[in-house]
């Protein structure tokens, strides 16, 4: 396998005595003329490349009746995965470590899942109370029962207070009233 360290320097040697030939005035801008023009090739590929994947995925849903679903889906996977490809073949043409970028991802993503667990609760009161606020399938002082399950007893009574943690019910006498 060829050395990686000889083909950059053999990359460098080729770059340095093409700007040689360049004039004077352009020899500053190949620094940030050469990169965008990577760049703008990779992005242009990957555009291609999406273009011909769409286009063999239509073929299929045609050929073998594929449901319209399951082609969006695959459209729109077969997009994000060529484009997330595009992005760190860019950004490593640009001098960003792939590595890096993992490293932070995957630092930054398990931070993220520990607070979403510790606020799962939480969360899901906020998210109940919503609906809850939206939906009105009980409002206040309305009498309402809640049926029992295998591990937790029902309750009925009136309705009291709704807020976003919780709603309040008041116990209804057993004979009803």
């Amino acid at each position: 396998a060829p050395d990686p360290f000889l083909l950059a320097d053999r990359e460098a040697v080729h770059f340095e005595a093409m700007t040689a030939e360049l004039p004077q005035r352009i020899q500053g801008w190949t620094g940030v003329i050469m990169p965008t023009v990577y760049v703008v090739l990779i992005v242009g590929a990957a555009w291609i490349l999406q273009r011909v994947v769409r286009g063999l995925l239509g073929r299929l849903g045609e050929r073998y009746s594929m449901p319209p679903e399951l082609l969006v889906g695959a459209r729109r996977v077969s997009g994000f995965l060529i484009y997330s490809a595009a992005l760190l073949v860019a950004l490593e043409r640009l001098g960003v470590s792939g590595t890096v970028l993992w490293t932070a991802f995957t630092g930054f993503a398990a931070v993220g899942a520990v607070a979403f667990f510790a606020a799962w609760s939480v969360l899901s009161n906020i998210f109940c109370a919503l609906l809850i606020f939206t939906t009105r399938p009980f409002r206040l002082y309305d009498y309402i029962e809640l049926v029992e399950t295998s591990d937790k007893p029902g309750h009925r009574g009136q309705v009291v207070d709704i807020n976003v943690v919780y709603t309040t019910l008041e116990d209804v006498a057993a004979d009803g009233g």
